[in-house]
């Protein structure tokens, strides 16, 4: 956690009476509460009423609040002047709420669509990633596009290559689309996982022309908090809650704040005063990061994953194949001894990090390296993808050590291979 969050969390930790208490502690809380609030919105270029604390990321970038929003919506929607007729024709053929994403969203994006599929709670196209630039083409996007697409969920750059999707490009089509619309069909909705970009590239709401944004807190050196950027909600962006209780987060999120962990979001202020450095700092180590291990490895022996013509990556994320027999990422990481890094998400529990292979029904990859398949990763290089993310504490001095770390344990296992 950032130095600037943490006090504040242990603060927080002695505010433990309710919001509702007449005492001290009530308005104490509730002033750190908007303060964070508002640190965030300016953050992402929104208002403090545009923010939605949330217990995580997963619960509000899949499971909960957009996709569910996006569904009812689309079931509250009445005809429209001068379209009514075919939007009760949709109605009395049972159409479902249509849902657009990609093949390579994080698990709680992908696995809540798969699970409204499978529920027929709503129809989903997942649009592959171009082979070439490993973006989700704009095109491919606006042809999926149904009279009854009710939301478009892209992730602004995926968490394992760091390859950053032309958000802004899908929004300004969709918006398009929208006015074409307007009086025969509810709109469509906009959605960003922005948890893996902020406090690493600008992300600003208005500019990427998104109703939703998705805020993780321990991606910005915070404690493990979620936030949910709306663009309004509640009157230009719909949100429903999923369950009722006391009126918290403007009855959209029910429950109590945990103030000490909202508190903890002042590292989002880290973010708008020292973005440039930060950023600067990310492509510096990576640099290094990559020409060390080709000066160590050789370019026969090193492919890069996250390199593709034409595209952005995140400046602190290298995806790397160290390419030999017996090299699979996750035996490579078991013998490491400094070296902390992942074969795909990091976020995934145990069972979800084994290295296993097989298709499913939708024609996607399992983890834990099925996001570089569906980028056009061969097989075999793939299994030996290390991905390795640097972060602020990160030095010249850190890579040398992991490096080497690298090095003499393939050595070893040459040995033990060859034995």
């Amino acid at each position: 956690i950032a130095e600037k969050a943490d006090p504040p969390v242990i603060l927080g930790h002695n505010l433990w009476g309710t919001l509702t208490h007449h005492a001290s502690t009530r308005l104490k809380a509730r002033d750190i509460i908007y303060h964070s609030r508002d640190t965030i919105a300016r953050m992402v270029g929104g208002k403090a009423a545009d923010i939605i604390f949330t217990s995580g990321g997963t619960e509000l970038k899949a499971n909960n609040l957009v996709f569910y929003t996006a569904v009812k919506y689309f079931r509250n929607s009445k005809p429209f002047a001068g379209g009514g007729t075919n939007w009760e024709q949709l109605n009395e053929r049972g159409s479902l709420p249509h849902i657009i994403i990609s093949n390579v969203e994080h698990d709680s994006i992908k696995l809540t669509a798969k699970h409204l599929l499978k529920e027929g709670k709503a129809d989903v196209t997942f649009d592959p990633i171009s082979k070439v630039t490993a973006w989700v083409e704009v095109k491919d996007v606006i042809a999926g596009i149904h009279p009854t697409t009710c939301l478009v969920s892209i992730v602004l750059a995926n968490n394992e290559i760091g390859i950053i999707m032309p958000i802004k490009d899908i929004c300004q089509r969709v918006r398009e689309v929208n006015k074409q619309r307007a009086a025969s069909a509810p709109k469509i909705l906009l959605h960003t996982d922005a948890a893996q970009a902020i406090g690493k590239i600008r992300v600003d709401a208005h500019e990427l022309g998104v109703n939703y944004i998705t805020i993780v807190g321990q991606k910005l050196y915070g404690p493990r908090i979620g936030a949910l950027f709306g663009n309004d909600p509640g009157t230009t962006t719909p949100v429903y809650p999923l369950f009722f209780g006391g009126g918290q987060e403007c009855n959209f999120r029910l429950g109590y704040d945990m103030v000490y962990y909202v508190m903890g979001f002042h590292a989002a202020e880290l973010v708008s005063l020292n973005l440039a450095e930060y950023e600067a700092h990310f492509l510096d180590i990576q640099c290094y990061l990559e020409q060390k291990l080709l000066a160590v490895f050789g370019s026969d022996k090193i492919h890069f994953n996250s390199h593709f013509p034409g595209s952005d990556i995140f400046p602190n994320t290298c995806n790397v194949s160290i390419l030999g027999r017996g090299l699979q990422g996750c035996k490579v990481l078991s013998t490491c001894r400094g070296l902390l890094a992942s074969v795909g998400a990091a976020c995934l529990s145990d069972s979800g990090a084994i290295c296993t292979y097989k298709e499913n029904v939708c024609g996607q990859y399992h983890l834990p390296f099925h996001i570089l398949l569906n980028c056009g990763i061969p097989y075999h290089v793939a299994t030996n993808a290390l991905r390795i993310s640097v972060g602020r504490s990160t030095f010249c001095e850190d890579v040398d050590i992991i490096v080497e770390d690298l090095r003499e344990q393939l050595e070893r296992d040459e040995l033990l291979m060859n034995s």
